[in-house]
Parts: C-alpha cells; structure tokens; sequence
C-alpha cells in the first residue's frame, strides 16, 4: 500500500506540491488562529516559489537522466528503494548516472544539517523572545520533526546510493554484441583456443 502511494505521488509532482501548500497552511493556522486561510495559504504559495522552482529543475535533470520519462525515473526509484540492480545495461547506465547526481548534490549534506539546526534553533528563540507560548510550542515541534525527517530520512536516503553505488560497481554490464573478448595475445586481438585462430567474441577454453 504504501509502495503503490509512494509510486502514485512520484509520478504526480503537482499533487506533492498541492499536498505540501495544504499542509504548511494547516500548520501555520494552528501556530497562529483567527487568520485569514486564503492569506495564509497565498503567503504558503509565495514563499515556497524558489524552492520548488529548484525542485522541477533538478527533477528535470534526473528524468533526462532516466531516459526522459516520469515513469522511468518513478521506476529507478523504486529500484533504489528496494537495491534491485537494473537487469538492461541501459536502464543500469541511467541509475549509475542518478545516484552519481544525487551523491554529488548531497556531498555538503553535514553542513547543510549544521546550518538548518541553527537556522531553526534561531528561529524557535526569536519567536519564544517575540511570540506568545503558543507559537514557541508550535514552531519548536516542528523544528523537532523536521530536523528528525532531515537527519534520519536523508541519512536513509544516503545508505541506499551508496548501497546501489556498490551493487553497480560489483555487477558490471556484459559485454555488447560488437565487442571482441580479449585474447591472450594483447588487447583488441581476437581469443584463440590455442589450435589455431579464435573468431571475436570467443572464450579462451580452459586447460
């Protein structure tokens, strides 16, 4: 059930989106009540437009990446999550260059985790010097569970490239229809069986 959920919400970002919009609203109505839901909701919106502008360009990059399909990139995730090589060399080709996008945007992740503990340890306290209990509760829960989400789903998120960076690199693609196995005379020459000339693509017989 919640594979198929999963599944259904990678392949629909706007729902994501609209999901997202919905729920911070809820969050800051209950932090501050008796404001406006279409004001607090048009706030939501207007802040949130650079991150998801960051967000459809790198989900751009990858869906290239996966062949240029929402669903053959929903279909690498999954893999990842499940640490299922790719059985074609071309989709194993595509999940190399995935998890060497995301391993490579994630690299400063420790200071990114820095920085985001400070920003909302700062936020919390201005609030709690400003606002009322009310408000320091509230942003103080959600400072804990979205620093909790941050650390242990990206460390999750993290194990399992690197986990599939290992399975790539030990499960290599076969060798194509238009390439010669290498013989015992040096590189490039065809194999050879030892009674006489090997014809490309021909295993050495063992002795």
């Amino acid at each position: 059930m919640i594979e198929k959920l999963s599944g259904f919400l990678a392949r629909h970002l706007w729902l994501q989106v609209v999901l997202s919009w919905l729920a911070a609203t809820a969050v800051l109505l209950l932090i501050y009540p008796g404001r406006s839901v279409p004001a607090v909701l048009a706030r939501v919106v207007i802040t949130s437009v650079g991150g998801l502008w960051i967000a459809l360009r790198i989900r751009s990059r990858e869906k290239r990446a996966a062949g240029g399909s929402t669903g053959g990139l929903v279909a690498l995730e999954r893999q990842l999550r499940t640490g299922e090589v790719p059985a074609e060399p071309e989709r194993r080709q595509a999940m190399r260059e995935l998890v060497d996008r995301r391993l490579h945007r994630t690299r400063h992740r420790g200071a990114a985790l820095v920085f985001l503990f400070l920003l909302f340890g700062g936020v919390v306290v201005l609030t709690a010097l400003t606002a009322g209990p009310r408000q320091t509760l509230g942003f103080g829960l959600l400072t804990v569970v979205f620093l909790t989400w941050a650390v242990v789903g990206g460390g999750r998120g993290q194990r399992r490239l690197r986990h599939m960076r290992d399975l790539l690199a030990a499960a290599p693609d076969p060798a194509g229809p238009d390439r010669s196995a290498p013989g015992t005379h040096g590189p490039g020459l065809p194999a050879s069986n030892g009674s006489g000339p090997g014809r490309p693509g021909q295993q050495p017989q063992p002795r």
